[in-house]
């Protein structure tokens, strides 16, 4: 966002505020504030003129300026009303060297999942991918995909679900006491760099936030069913400003992975390159990998895909 547009809804956030107190605060004319004012009201930003000056009544607006704004995380916002994946674009930025971008877009009519999955992204959902550069290696990328899952389910809880976690990169819904669920969102982590550091890392979150229950596939669910409508702009504000402090703080990651995870405790069948793993999935250790107790042994696996299943 324009730093000028930027520093006039930051003053009329505290109140009413006249042209002329905008304009020698900011050292710019009445007529800039003017233009600056029907800009930011173009974007959907709610300003009122009244005889106090102009007051800022409401945020309506899901785009870069409405979210950016009150964002307490240092993200800045690339906007799409459509995009064939925010993954895709946000690997582009990487590879330009941007750091600290949340590609955002109301719809992706190319959007995948892990193994190149297709993943139905319409107008509604939450489609997110954010760029980082984080000073970390490669075997520690995984708590990245895990800071995404926490931040995200942490978000939906706060808008009323019983979001939990399943390993190692789904968002789900409990259904009944055996583990069953609905998915309500999926991460993908993407990264390049060398043997010993990364160069930048994607993390993109895909949330079905206010789409109907009865257009989703089989097995997923939404926040609109679950817990009604959401306002998009806050939970996206929500999901970012969790994300950044637990890269922040990666020893906090597991931890906190560890209280919402539907996983652990459950039995559960891993596919995997070196084969098929059934047994209790009873941790996940530092590095995100979870550890699992067959009837012969107990294994960590760092990679593959997690089914739950019925108790024996």
């Amino acid at each position: 966002m324009n730093e000028t547009r930027r520093a006039i809804i930051a003053a009329l956030a505290d109140g009413p505020v006249s042209g002329p107190e905008l304009a020698e605060s900011l050292e710019v004319s009445r007529a800039a504030v003017w233009k600056h004012i029907e800009g930011l009201r173009e974007a959907d930003f709610e300003i009122e003129s009244g005889p106090t000056g102009y007051e800022l009544v409401a945020v309506n607006a899901y785009n870069a300026p409405a979210v950016e704004f009150e964002l307490e995380a240092p993200f800045s916002i690339e906007y799409h009303d459509s995009v064939g994946s925010t993954n895709d674009r946000a690997r582009e930025l990487a590879g330009e060297g941007a750091t600290d971008i949340a590609v955002l877009a109301n719809e992706q009519i190319g959007g995948r999942g892990r193994l190149d999955r297709e993943w139905a992204a319409p107008a509604g959902g939450v489609w997110v991918s954010v760029v980082t550069r984080p000073a970390i290696t490669p075997a520690q990328a995984p708590l990245y995909t895990l800071a995404a899952s926490v931040a995200t389910a942490t978000a939906a809880r706060e808008a009323g679900v019983d979001a939990r976690i399943k390993w190692p990169n789904d968002v789900v819904v409990p259904v009944g006491d055996d583990g069953d669920y609905r998915k309500l969102a999926g991460i993908l982590t993407e990264m390049e760099g060398q043997t010993d550091r990364v160069d930048w890392l994607v993390a993109g979150i895909g949330v079905n936030a206010n789409l109907d229950a009865d257009a989703l596939p089989e097995g997923a669910t939404s926040v609109r069913a679950e817990a009604g409508d959401v306002d998009r702009r806050r939970f996206v504000q929500r999901l970012l400003e969790g994300f950044d402090r637990y890269r922040r703080d990666l020893e906090a990651v597991v931890p906190a992975w560890r209280e919402l995870a539907l996983t652990l405790g459950q039995r559960v069948r891993v596919d995997r390159p070196a084969g098929e793993i059934v047994g209790e999935a009873i941790d996940v250790t530092e590095s995100g990998a979870l550890v699992v107790e067959t009837d012969d042994e107990r294994v960590t696996v760092s990679a593959g895909d997690c089914e739950h299943l019925r108790p024996v």
